[in-house]
């Protein structure tokens, strides 16, 4: 299996379906809007991001600041049916409300209002359509739940049922279903979602069961292995335009010392999949999955924020305009010395390596990398000073400042793999650096990379790097990220 995710960085849960010729994807996006990124691709390797189901964060009830650190939108399902993309999916916040179910006539949108499917409590839904075309929901409760659903009317049209209840592993969860040769396969993640994940599979001649496990379970799982990618887990399948069959599922790359850290969240990987006796199984190699070209640098010159930008809890487009030769106006801010971020507008970090870059035109600024409001690293420029700041659970403190760089001095944020050396006590996954450059980098302070990590901070987010206006309105003239090592 390659060590490289397909689509790097905090991109986690993918479900795939394909159209045509052509593959589309989804992801959770937890706090974060616009919500549950969709990604295009004609050969499962190259994926460009087309757009967002979820526009509007006003549409949920989401908590503010630390409280809504990963919560907000779960594991989504993509799927195609009738010349419409359908998208379900779970707001933590509004889990009681049931599942969220949107749709489009393409999958860059524009996408409809969310409509929620009262009484389908859980996580993680699925859709699929029997022989003759009734539609069935089947999501996570406290076994995998099964109901018929009304698409256009989002109402159950029968009691849900317990289905399967897994392999005996914790946590199962995740379910897709697909009829192949006759038999419905039901493919769910096993085991919790970090290095004890699994995928494992059951069937039946009948959608609603009852479902007989796989011998060969669990399908995938890299527990226990000495491999890269670990926590392997929560799949889904595709049929090939070409024939055959493939999967997309998440992964994590931790570094460093014992335990290990992953920093970028859950990724998403790609493997070959084949039917042998009426089961389905995983080739990993089947697919050669370099480095992805990650870097961009955006002028903040178009008519709209590119679909990469994302912010905590809110959607960015009420605080943000894009001028043209000017750059993005930042309309709403923080106190300087505030912890908690509030109009913050950020994309994820995708490498081991990088650096990120902001120009500030006019104002007071903040470039952050952050793991939730307890966890980030930031440097900032307020009037002559350049100073950098962290916290770290209750710990907040000024690590350092300076008041000779110029007017026109670049912040700067960087991240340095991990390098093992002989006789050195292991340390975390990398090394953070802050400073500023006026054609020079100058380092004014630099981190132990486990402070903003999965491990420490907990949860199911990857790093997000950013900018947020402070004391007042601010202007950005670009912003740029850069993969410097993988």
């Amino acid at each position: 299996m390659s060590a490289h995710p397909v689509i790097p960085g905090f991109y986690s849960d993918p479900s795939i379906c394909r159209v045509g010729d052509e593959y589309y994807l989804v992801t959770s996006s937890f706090e974060y809007f616009p919500g549950v990124p969709v990604f295009r691709s004609v050969d499962l390797v190259h994926w460009t991001q087309v757009g967002n189901a979820l526009p509007r964060a006003e549409a949920f009830n989401l908590s503010p600041g630390l409280a809504g650190a990963s919560r907000g939108i779960f594991a989504a399902t993509i799927r195609h049916r009738d010349g419409l993309f359908w998208v379900v999916t779970t707001c933590r916040e509004d889990v009681l409300r049931g599942q969220v179910l949107v749709c489009a006539p393409a999958p860059e949108g524009p996408w409809s209002e969310p409509l929620f499917i009262d009484g389908a409590v859980g996580i993680d839904p699925d859709l699929a359509w029997d022989e003759d075309g009734q539609c069935y929901l089947t999501w996570t409760q406290s076994a995998i739940c099964q109901a018929k659903v009304s698409l256009q009317t989002g109402r159950l049209l029968s009691v849900p049922v317990a289905i399967w209840s897994g392999t005996g592993l914790a946590h199962t969860e995740g379910p897709h279903l697909y009829r192949v040769d006759g038999w419905w396969y039901l493919l769910v993640a096993e085991g919790g979602t970090h290095t004890g994940h699994a995928v494992s599979v059951s069937r039946s001649r009948s959608i609603s069961g009852p479902f007989e496990p796989s011998p060969g379970n669990p399908l995938l799982s890299h527990r226990s292995l000495d491999h890269p990618v670990q926590a392997t887990g929560h799949a889904d399948l595709v049929e090939l335009s070409g024939g055959g069959w493939a999967m997309v599922h998440l992964g994590i790359r931790q570094r460093g010392g014992s335990p290990g850290f992953h920093v970028n969240g859950r990724e998403t990987f790609l493997a070959g999949v084949d039917w042998v006796d009426g089961w389905p199984t995983v080739d990993e190699d089947r697919y050669k999955v370099g480095p992805v070209d990650t870097s961009f640098v955006d002028a903040f010159d178009a008519d709209r924020l590119d679909d990469r930008w994302v912010s905590p809890g809110r959607t960015p487009h009420g605080f943000v305009t894009q001028v043209p030769g000017e750059g993005a106006h930042l309309t709403e801010w923080r106190a300087a010395d505030a912890t908690a971020s509030l109009a913050l507008i950020c994309v994820r970090a995708r490498d081991a390596g990088w650096t990120a870059t902001a120009a500030l035109a006019d104002g007071r600024l903040a470039l952050v990398v952050r793991m939730d409001d307890d966890h980030w690293f930031a440097v900032e420029r307020i009037g002559d000073a350049v100073r950098v700041r962290m916290k770290n659970g209750p710990v907040h403190q000024v690590l350092a400042s300076t008041t000779d760089a110029a007017a026109g001095a670049e912040l700067v944020l960087k991240a340095r793999p991990y390098q093992p050396r002989l006789g050195i006590r292991p340390g975390g996954p990398d090394s953070l650096s802050a400073g500023f450059d006026d054609g020079t980098y100058h380092e004014l302070f630099e981190i132990d990379g486990r402070y903003l990590s999965t491990e420490v901070a907990t949860g199911y987010t990857g790093r997000m790097i950013g900018v947020e206006a402070l004391d007042g309105p601010a202007t950005v003239r670009s912003f740029s990220y850069t993969r410097t090592d993988d």
